[in-house]
């Protein structure tokens, strides 16, 4: 992918959903997510603070298969790690909440 500038992160959101536009890799995306969230409520209730060296593991490698299995592209992670970082967040919300079809 080439990089591209955008001047904010709603510009590069419009970008990322259009990354996301297989239902599988945007699932995938959400489990990966919900399960960062897992780690990160054990960890605090467990005081098993090695624990989170899983985080990225599960966050990253669920969006990653279904990046290059059903999406078949490269991670935006790669080019834009912090906004991509944020897009997975609001896209977890809008899928939470509704406004994006698992």
């Amino acid at each position: 992918m080439a990089k591209r500038e955008f001047r904010d992160f709603r510009e590069f959101y419009a970008f990322y959903l259009d990354e996301h536009r297989d239902p599988t890799c945007r699932r995938l995306h959400f489990v990966g997510s919900l399960l960062v969230l897992v780690v990160i409520a054990y960890v605090l209730l467990t005081g098993h603070f090695l624990a989170l060296l899983l985080a990225p593991v599960v966050g990253y490698g669920f969006a990653w298969v279904g990046h290059f299995f059903f999406e078949k592209n490269k991670p935006a992670t790669f080019t834009y790690p912090l906004y991509s970082l944020m897009g997975d967040w609001v896209m977890f919300r809008d899928m939470l909440f509704g406004k994006i079809k698992f």
